[in-house]
């Protein structure tokens, strides 16, 4: 399948704003100097969120030409996802519980489990991590996985389904599906959707604007210029300002999907004639799955420098809040350069064994 321009960047990006977002956190937490007070450093839920529009996207797609090809496997779609997602998953899963149950004890940093092992351990193991950062709140390494629960229950849920459906009707299911899905979501019954962060609307709108790109019935986007700039623009407006941040989900979640999927098909498609070729960022952007995992576990690395030798107090706050960020990107950078190179890419080869 040809590789859709800007698509890698816009990973990149967004794997950063989660690292804006969890890196000040974590310093306020610990006492040393962070900067939060620009939107662009709250917005790291909300760049997940956009990854899942995207991922939603490039799945339902994949699927659906598929279908409309009478080549659909299961089998297939199933062990790619594993080859792509699992390794990297269960090695951080691997670590996080190292970390916090032998390395902190063995440096004398206080922490404290405040759950059975076995039983963090299963709801991990299990795709469920969600569920379990809700629960106990285990630790940053542990608890940014949660979205990758929510990936993987998308891929069990998601596949079956559209096996199932007529390859005709899939655009019509899948709409029916959103919009019973979204307002099960936003009803009290339905809490537990909300308090385990079960977003799974936001990967199924991106199937629909899939869909309908592959159906020719968003042409009308691409003929007039000011379409792809106005949703830009929006964007743009949505990351650096508070402009359409409202305590009323149900209108958040519904402007987020909407405008998220608009804003996926406009880069993707090349509307507003922008074609980001530059290597260095779309080899970033390759590797985003890994800046994503190692961040969290680069930036304790950080903070566990600085306080142990004192270095915030030698620095002025600026100063301080500067090479915090650039000493995270770098190890954030390496764990994931090295972390493709040599881990990653031996299961990316064997996945493309089963690709149609």
């Amino acid at each position: 399948m040809k590789r859709l321009p800007n698509l890698d960047v816009l990973r990149f990006v967004l794997a950063t704003l989660v690292l804006f977002f969890h890196l000040p956190q974590l310093c306020r937490n610990q006492g040393l100097p962070y900067f939060l007070d620009a939107p662009v450093f709250n917005r790291g839920v909300e760049a997940v969120y956009m990854f899942f529009v995207l991922s939603g996207f490039l799945i339902i797609k994949t699927i659906y030409s598929d279908k409309q090809r009478d080549v659909f496997s299961i089998r297939k779609f199933y062990i790619r996802r594993i080859l792509r997602i699992v390794p990297l998953y269960y090695l951080i899963v691997l670590f996080g519980f190292v970390f916090y149950w032998i390395i902190l004890p063995k440096l004398e940093i206080p922490i404290t489990n405040n759950y059975p092992l076995w039983d963090g351990l299963l709801l991990s193991v299990f795709f469920l991590p969600n569920v379990f950062a809700k629960l106990y709140m285990p630790g940053g390494i542990l608890e940014v996985l949660w979205s990758i629960g929510i990936e993987e229950q998308f891929y069990i849920i998601v596949a079956p389904l559209l096996f199932l459906v007529n390859k005709n009707k899939v655009l019509q299911f899948l709409i029916g599906l959103t919009g019973l899905y979204f307002l099960m979501f936003h009803l009290s019954f339905f809490s537990f959707l909300k308090s385990f962060n079960m977003v799974f609307f936001f990967l199924f709108f991106g199937g629909i604007v899939a869909i309908l790109e592959e159906k020719n019935q968003l042409q009308f986007l691409k003929k007039n210029k000011i379409y792809p700039l106005i949703t830009t623009v929006l964007v743009l407006l949505y990351f650096l300002t508070d402009t359409f941040h409202t305590t009323d989900t149900y209108i958040f979640n519904l402007i987020t999907m909407v405008l998220f999927g608009l804003f996926i098909h406009t880069i993707a498609y090349n509307n507003v004639g922008i074609q980001i070729q530059n290597k260095s960022l779309n080899y970033l952007g390759q590797i985003s799955y890994g800046l994503y995992m190692y961040h969290v576990i680069a930036l304790n690395a950080v903070v566990f420098l600085f306080l142990k030798l004192q270095i915030a107090t030698i620095l002025n706050d600026g100063l301080t809040i500067v090479l915090i960020y650039m000493l995270t990107f770098t190890f954030t950078f390496i764990m994931a350069h090295l972390s493709y190179k040599y881990f990653e890419t031996y299961f990316l080869k064997l996945k493309n064994k089963f690709r149609e």
